[in-house]
């Protein structure tokens, strides 16, 4: 008798052990699946409308459209700037760059900032054209930059600069910019 018994336990826990392996089965293929899937589907972020138009920036990349919006605000944030709002422009700088290239921004933004602070001097940048390459991360950005001390304008020249992006999940960062060299100016 105790033998029977014995098996009938034997065969119950046995019964409810391959229901839990099935169970546990079912949910591994299923978590598969959906890690599967995740990991594999393009992410798209809808971004509020700040223009006519409307703007989503997916996992694959930034679009051309994007690069130069995000260009044209950051050039504009980052070449307007007077004695007066130097700790706000260095804030909203350092806000946008890339964390790895952060030390090295502020190191740069610093200097300007140790030079113009205390001064009347001020720069104001007109836009005159943008080249974006949204597989390279890159921005070229063409257009006048007026030195100003007080309300004289004591320089007005043409410049380019180069910004660097670096994507970050769904973002865009700062990791670098440059004027670049005129090749028809003399050193």
């Amino acid at each position: 008798m105790r033998a029977e018994f014995a098996y009938e336990e034997a065969q119950k826990y046995l019964r409810q052990r391959n229901q839990l392996a099935l169970v546990a089965g079912v949910l591994a293929v299923t978590t598969l699946f959906g890690v599967g899937a995740a990991a594999t589907r393009d992410r798209e972020l809808v971004l509020v409308p700040v223009t006519s138009e409307r703007l989503a920036l997916s996992s694959a990349g930034p679009d051309a459209h994007y690069l130069e919006l995000v260009t044209r605000d950051t050039a504009l944030m980052l070449l307007n700037r007077s004695p007066q709002g130097l700790d706000y422009w260095m804030a909203a700088i350092l806000g946008i760059a890339d964390p790895a290239a952060h030390g090295r921004l502020k190191a740069e933004l610093v200097k300007i900032v140790d030079e113009q602070r205390g001064s009347d001097i001020s720069q104001a940048f007109v836009i005159r054209k943008m080249e974006v390459d949204p597989a390279g991360l890159t921005s070229t950005v063409t257009g006048t930059l007026k030195t100003f001390v007080g309300a004289q304008v004591i320089a007005s020249n043409d410049r380019s600069f180069r910004f660097r992006w670096t994507k970050r999940g769904l973002a865009l960062a700062l990791s670098g910019f440059e004027q670049l060299q005129d090749p028809n100016q003399k050193d």
